[in-house]
């Protein structure tokens, strides 16, 4: 099952598409425990600055200190490691930022890619230990033995609150620093929110309107609902914005019996999405174009005409990467940070099949809508106004550069 698990994924990164993969979630309950609920896990969380594997938090019982380099485990090294992990990983396009910055683990995700992965590949350590080689802040050669943790180990380390946000609690905060107001979104998936989020932010940039400026900070935000980007656009602008257009095309009129039998989705349309659509020949079906009217995004009242900054970075992808790509484009707000995901020559999504494979049972997700750019476009993300180079000494020292970087440009 682990092989087959590993074949599929490696081979679907090969699409280049950051949705078409073998859902982590969407697996069933007997898959998951089977292939994720290992105990495997590396004691530690880390982040890659360039190809250094840094620590940002371990267990207390661990003497490794945060800001320590990890330059071997089990006597593979760290960049070694991190190039064999990177095939597994999804990106649009070439965006080899994105598939590193998915090979971090930060405690965001119940399942973390490099958990899975690394779990997957390299399996239970010798001896049922892990050796770590490390460098600590002071620069001293260490070495540390020490059990890998399981799954639900993994997850004491995520707070119980941040299990509930975005239920009956906010998932974004609200804060002032220096007179100037930062919100934070680290997830818009609000198909999952219960709580009224667009009360919540409107009650939010009344308050920005007051302050010096305005920073969002998206940077943990790999997307979800467009709406929310839209919502907050809308407060910022003074006249209309049209988002850029792109070519709506399938690959198919309707989906085969002999295929559909194998699929799931929520709403029975789309398995004949392509039904009336335009035919453009070599497979391709181009559904109607949005109106210009339907398409762009209105400004509201209650104006936010504070200067603002956007912070992004590799994990902005589909929604927030389109946010970055509209909100750098409109001149209303500078991005500092990093480049993002996503890719302005287009992003599979709008509907999906999720496919379930008949023997093994391992599901994959296939978005049914491709959006094409009607004028030849790089294979990359967006790029910052500011671009921000973060270094092992800002994690050894627990500074932000990249917030410091937007507070100052503010002030």
């Amino acid at each position: 099952l682990a092989s087959r698990y590993l074949a599929l994924s490696k081979f679907l990164a090969t699409l280049r598409c950051g949705h078409t993969y073998a859902n982590f979630y969407n697996q069933s309950a007997p898959l998951r425990s089977a292939l994720f609920d290992r105990k495997t896990r590396l004691p530690f969380a880390f982040r890659w600055i360039d190809d250094l594997m840094v620590v940002t938090e371990a267990s207390p019982k661990l003497n490794l200190p945060r800001g320590s380099v990890v330059t071997r485990i089990n006597r593979v090294g760290a960049e070694d490691m991190l190039r064999s992990l990177m095939p597994y990983t999804r990106a649009d396009g070439s965006a080899f930022v994105k598939r590193k910055a998915l090979l971090e683990v930060q405690h965001r995700e119940k399942f973390e890619y490099f958990d899975i992965f690394h779990g997957l590949v390299y399996g239970e350590p010798a001896g049922g230990v892990h050796r770590i080689e490390y460098t600590d802040p002071k620069g001293r050669s260490r070495t540390l033995d020490s059990a890998p943790i399981s799954l639900a180990e993994r997850q004491e380390a995520r707070s119980a609150k941040a299990a509930t946000l975005g239920n009956e609690e906010p998932a974004w905060t609200f804060d002032e620093r220096d007179g100037i107001g930062v919100l934070t979104m680290a997830d818009w998936s609000t198909y999952s929110m219960k709580w009224d989020w667009q009360s919540w932010l409107d009650t939010r940039l009344d308050q920005a309107a007051s302050l010096r400026g305005l920073i969002i900070d998206n940077r943990q935000n790999e997307g979800g609902d467009p709406k929310v980007g839209a919502h907050l656009l809308s407060r910022l602008i003074d006249k209309p914005l049209r988002p850029p257009s792109y070519a709506r095309l399938v690959r198919f009129r309707t989906l085969p019996d002999s295929l559909r039998s194998f699929t799931k989705t929520w709403d029975p349309n789309f398995y004949e999405l392509g039904r009336d659509a335009k035919d453009l020949g070599r497979g391709f079906f181009q559904l109607p174009e949005v109106s210009d009217a339907a398409q762009q995004i209105q400004p509201r009242d209650k104006q936010v005409n504070v200067p603002t900054v956007l912070l992004t970075s590799p994990t902005n992808s589909s929604a927030t990467f389109t946010f970055a790509r509209i909100a750098k484009a409109s001149g209303r707000m500078r991005l500092v940070g990093g480049t993002t995901g996503g890719n302005y020559r287009g992003i599979n999504g709008d509907g999906y099949f999720f496919t379930t494979l008949p023997h093994s049972g391992i599901e994959f997700d296939v978005p049914i809508v491709g959006k094409f750019p009607l004028t030849p476009q790089p294979d990359a993300g967006v790029s910052p106004d500011l671009m921000v180079k973060e270094s092992v000494a800002d994690i050894v020292n627990g500074k932000d550069r990249t917030m410091d970087a937007a507070v100052s440009l503010l002030s």
